[in-house]
């Protein structure tokens, strides 16, 4: 097992990071590099390492990408050091027999109906867009995801011929802290998590969750 991490470097990856909405500074090519170089060693089902990244640093490819912005999501874009389309590759399989070998897991999916192959793309891509968001804040960007874009026309100007997809972007850079919301709450342990032990079991048709208020 390992050691657990400092305070302070809890507080960099979960407790005082923000979202922020503007952004300054410059990243380099070198530090992308390092950015996926950690996040690519998180878990993913059977290794399948879906996600596809695509960084935009230069005006003309934040260029492209404006059509598809909603208009509240538009300025701290363009004006962000790099923004970053996280997607999905909807042939993760055909990676399969390289990231894991030791059967043939290419065979679980080949053939499989979109729906089924959609749900293991977007849950691993979505788990991997959230190790980029670590990965970054633990090389000390910050970062910004979002919605709030037209996904079928991000796909028909940077995945067209491909069967990578869309998910969420990221902003990175030096994040100004005048752009960030007030600290919104969290819900608490005892509303989100039940811990279910062996000996006790639930009476019939009771919830697990309490009703929403």
């Amino acid at each position: 097992m390992s050691s657990p991490l400092t305070d302070s470097a809890l507080d960099q990856l979960f407790r005082t990071a923000r979202t922020y909405n503007a952004f300054s500074g410059d990243i380099d090519d070198a530090t992308l590099r390092r950015l996926y170089d950690l996040l690519k060693w998180g878990p993913t089902t059977a290794n399948a390492c879906p996600a596809r990244f695509v960084f935009l640093k230069s005006p003309e490819a934040k260029a492209r990408l404006a059509p598809a912005l909603d208009a509240g999501n538009r300025e701290k874009t363009l004006t962000a050091p790099v923004t970053v389309i996280v997607g999905h590759d909807m042939a993760f399989y055909d990676k399969l027999p390289v990231l894991f070998p030791h059967v043939d897991a290419r065979a679980w999916f080949v053939g499989k109906p979109e729906a089924a192959l959609e749900t293991v793309a977007l849950r691993n891509g979505s788990l991997q867009g959230a190790y980029l968001i670590l990965a970054a804040r633990s090389l000390g960007l910050d970062t910004g995801p979002m919605s709030g874009f037209n996904n079928a026309l991000v796909d028909e100007t940077f995945f067209a011929g491909t069967a990578v997809r869309s998910n969420f972007l990221v902003n990175l850079g030096r994040g100004d802290t005048a752009s960030i919301f007030f600290f919104f709450s969290r819900l608490g342990f005892d509303y989100a998590c039940r811990i279910v032990l062996p000996a006790v079991a639930l009476p019939p048709q009771r919830s697990l969750f309490p009703p929403p208020h």
